[in-house]
């Protein structure tokens, strides 16, 4: 069918209309994606430029933070910098913009030795030559991880030369007191010197004093110079121990030692004192003691000996007690005193140097206050405490605890069975009874005690069944003889006097005064219980040799030739008299060469053979450690057979002093004032052809 020509137009606009509508609308959806693509990529944008503003305040916090805080960082990609920091940059005195792609790096002076923190990480101080001068900077080294596997070496360093200078200044400061405190050392150890050569002649010839005849008033003079001697001497020892402690330089020693004589002995070396002040000291061990100790005898000797003479010191009226016991692993040590007491504001103070209980211009007692001051610092250098316990007009109890370990019990002190005795005690002291019936009921016996004759009277009166009774002299002879007739009428029993050496003189035969013997105050644990046992007991130790009421005489030494090298002439005198009152031949070297020359001509025939040679360790032109030295190569030269003994003598005879002798070749070392004893056991050694090591 045709179609007119009209009809074909028309259609074709309707076609033309309706895709121009079509294409409207494709135009229209096309339009509307690009809005919409172009409003998302707005909002992208918007939000990559927030994330950049981020970055950036990141980037500029974090940059400030690291600046501020004064370190220094540096990354480097092999020697090539690839990061810098403005801190790294200034110490090679460039800009980051310089450094970074350099291989700047500043010149190295010293530096300390690495230490590894593991992963490759170290940490090290180098010293560095700057702009400003040589500064110390601490590195920290680690190895990081970047883009696309790679790794740079990064540091961080900090700048320590304030404290690298500290450091320093501290290592001279030590350098200086260290300097001080041995150049101290030598002038404590020069003064000791210099204040026991005098004091050794002053208490050397108040000995040889007392040995010629002299009227009573001259005796007490005599007495009365060996005393204030005596007395100086202890405050150069108190003086030196305490620097020694404060120096560091006392040591302890650690070995077995026997408990109960210790503390027995410091009682009977006191008891004098106690006793001329007309007071009682007393003694009493714990049953649960140890017999055997592990320690340093000797600190505890001078623990005691410190406590017990300032209890005396300062007691008037009583008496002195020390008690030792067990507490939990320690060994507790109680002195109690009946003085005067002391203050509670002053407890503490009396434990420092120069302090006393009462430090007023008008206090009645001498002393420098160093007794205490010296028992606390050895207490806890040996890992012990003390303390006090006080107050005024109850007297003073000082307790003091030391950790000493116990010995293999191979010699224990066992007391003897006395079940079913009984006891009687009759003492007014204040401790010396309570101690002495403590010790008796140890064995299993029953003690009663009486403080006085009256009392004493009624216990017999009620049951006069005891098997001994043990009598105090300080109740009066009259009241102890009128007791010990009760006693004698009342049943066989001992009957015992207790005495001290002074009252021993005085008092007579004690058999002829009603009493069947007597005991020696203060009263040891072994000599009661030998002189109450029936036998001796196997455990029990050899009787008291004090019992013994005269005085051992020293015998004669045999005759030696003995050379005494010594520069001060009062000395000389005092050891060449000293060496002739033992039946010894003495002659005098003036010094170190003098010696020498006497050795030499006695090794060489040309002089009378020595039997023994006493080296003052301090002399002029020659001291005695060189002649000892000088003295050996001599004999080994001459292929001398036997050595000749060789005695160090010196005020200082700390171990450091002996061992320098030792090096020497001395063969033992004495210390001044001489002990009299100590050279008369060397002359017995050396008659008897024994040669001594030097003393520990």
């Amino acid at each position: 069918m045709a179609f007119p020509s009209s009809s074909l137009a028309f259609w074709m606009a309707v076609a033309t209309a309706i895709l121009a509508i079509l294409f409207a609308l494709k135009l229209a959806r096309q339009r509307d994606r690009v809005v919409r693509q172009a409003t998302e990529l707005a909002h992208d944008i918007e939000t990559l430029n927030d994330r950049l503003w981020a970055l950036a305040d990141s980037e500029e916090r974090y940059r400030s933070l690291i600046e501020a805080q004064g370190d220094l960082i540096v990354r480097r990609d092999g020697e090539r910098i690839v990061y810098a920091n403005a801190g790294y940059a200034s110490l090679l005195g460039l800009s980051e913009a310089e450094v970074i792609g350099s291989q700047a790096q500043p010149r190295r002076i010293a530096c300390r030795p690495a230490l590894a923190l593991g992963d490759g990480a170290r940490v090290f101080d180098e010293s560095l030559a700057t702009l400003e001068g040589e500064r110390w900077i601490s590195w920290v080294e680690t190895v990081v991880p970047v883009a696309l596997g790679k790794t740079v070496l990064q540091r961080v360093g900090r700048d320590i030369t304030a404290r690298i200078a500290g450091e320093q200044e501290l290592v001279e400061a030590r350098a200086r007191a260290e300097s001080a405190s041995e150049a101290k050392s030598r002038f404590l150890a020069t003064v000791s010197h210099e204040f026991r050569t005098p004091l050794n002649g002053i208490l050397g010839m108040a000995d040889l004093l007392g040995d010629t005849r002299l009227d009573p008033e001259q005796t007490t003079y005599v007495g009365a110079l060996r005393t204030s001697g005596e007395a100086l001497l202890s405050l150069v020892d108190d003086i030196l121990d305490v620097a020694k402690v404060e120096a560091g330089k006392l040591e302890l020693s650690v070995a077995p030692f026997d408990l109960g004589p210790l503390v027995e002995t410091v009682g009977e070396l006191m008891a004098p004192r106690a006793q001329a002040k007309g007071l009682d000291i007393a003694t009493y061990l714990a049953p649960d003691l140890p017999s055997r100790l592990v320690g340093d005898r000797d600190r505890l000797r001078q623990i005691l000996l410190n406590l017990v003479g300032n209890a005396i010191k300062f007691t008037e009226h009583g008496g002195v007690g020390i008690r030792l016991d067990r507490a939990g692993e320690m060994i507790e040590i109680t002195v109690s005193d009946t003085g005067p007491g002391i203050p509670e504001d002053r407890q503490k103070a009396i434990f420092d140097e120069f302090e006393q209980a009462d430090n007023t211009a008008t206090r009645s007692h001498e002393g420098t206050g160093l007794g205490l001051a010296i028992v606390r610092r050895l207490a806890a250098l040996m890992g012990g405490e003390v303390g006090v316990e006080s107050r005024p007009g109850e007297g003073a109890l000082f307790r003091v605890r030391l950790p000493l370990g116990v010995a293999e019990a191979d010699a224990i002190l066992a007391p003897p069975d006395w079940q079913g005795r009984r006891v009687l005690v009759v003492c007014a002291a204040p401790f010396a009874g309570r101690f002495l019936a403590d010790t008796i009921a140890t064995t299993g016996a029953t003690a009663m005690l009486a403080t006085g004759p009256d009392g004493a009277l009624a216990l017999l009166r009620q049951d006069a069944a005891y098997d001994a009774i043990l009598i105090d002299q300080s109740i009066g002879p009259d009241a102890a003889r009128a007791l010990a007739e009760a006693a004698r009428q009342a049943g066989p029993g001992e009957r015992l006097i207790m005495l001290s050496p002074t009252e021993r003189r005085q008092f007579g035969v004690p058999r002829e005064q009603g009493f069947t013997g007597f005991l020696m105050k203060p009263v040891r644990a072994r000599s009661l219980y030998e002189r109450l046992s029936p036998r001796p007991e196997a455990t029990l130790l050899p009787p008291d040799s004090r019992q013994d009421a005269p005085a051992p005489i020293l015998p004669v030494a045999p005759r030696l030739t003995v050379l005494v090298a010594e520069d001060n002439e009062i000395n000389a005198l005092l050891a060449t008299r000293t060496l002739e009152r033992l039946g010894c031949a003495a002659i005098w070297a003036r010094n170190g060469r003098d010696a020498i020359s006497h050795v030499e001509a006695s090794l060489k025939g040309e002089a009378a053979a020595l039997d023994l040679v006493l080296l003052d360790i301090r002399m002029p032109e020659l001291d005695g450690l060189s002649a000892a030295r000088i003295i050996r190569t001599m004999e080994a030269e001459a292929k001398a057979g036997a050595k000749l003994p060789l005695i160090a003598v010196s005020a200082n005879v700390s171990a450091a002093d002996r061992s320098a002798a030792q090096a020497a070749g001395m063969d033992d070392c004495l210390a001044k004032p001489l002990d009299r004893a100590a050279l008369k056991r060397w002359l017995d050694h050396v008659e008897g052809g024994l040669m001594l090591t030097l003393s520990a």
